[in-house]
């Protein structure tokens, strides 16, 4: 059953890069999967549904309970190594390609990207907001709202790296992904230090 919905899953990635959102038929989707479009309907209630497990498995998101290890570093270690792991996700070929179908289609589609904000970009928020509740007293009685924390740290994180790779320039190599979240991390720590979070 699991092998069924991963081919689904895949066979939906390459469509949704490959025709958008609006240009993909879950028929042909079910069928490059070699499934029934009823084998389909079983795994995803529909085509948004589909979309939504696609973006989580491109993502690579972990859905369950448990905390990453940065979840148990120092508040620069852990929010540097925290940047890393969102931007090299971000970055990748086929989470930059998703991005690209959601933006285009999600005027036609507002769902596409309400759920796309929700699954992915509230998941990244989510996870960081609960980290910055786990500071030390001292620092973490400076941060007025660990959502805010979290939304300002990942924009210094895209900040310059995420549009130049998503309007066609180069993907950053892994030290200079290093080095934009440590950076990152240094200015959210600096703004935290200062009560301005």
């Amino acid at each position: 059953m699991e092998r069924k919905r991963d081919a689904l899953v895949d066979a939906a990635l390459r469509a949704f890069l490959d025709e958008g959102y609006a240009g993909s038929s879950v028929n042909r989707i079910a069928a490059s999967a070699g499934v029934s479009i009823k084998t389909l309907y079983r795994h995803f209630d529909d085509k948004d549904d589909l979309f939504v497990a696609v973006i989580q498995s491109a993502c690579t998101l972990d859905t369950d309970t448990t905390d990453p290890s940065w979840f148990d570093a120092p508040p620069l270690t852990g929010l540097t190594e925290a940047g890393a792991e969102y931007l090299r996700r971000v970055l990748s070929d086929e989470q930059l390609g998703l991005y690209r179908v959601v933006i285009r289609e999600s005027q036609r589609f507002p769902e596409l990207g309400q759920r796309y904000r929700q699954k992915v970009v509230g998941h990244d928020i989510e996870l960081v907001a609960r980290y910055v509740a786990r500071w030390p007293a001292d620092l973490r009685g400076r941060v007025n709202d660990p959502v805010h924390a979290a939304r300002r740290f990942g924009a210094l994180l895209r900040e310059g790296l995420f549009e130049r790779a998503l309007l066609g320039g180069a993907t950053p190599e892994a030290d200079e992904i290093d080095a934009q979240a440590l950076r990152a991390a240094t200015d959210v720590l600096a703004l935290a230090e200062a009560g301005r979070l």
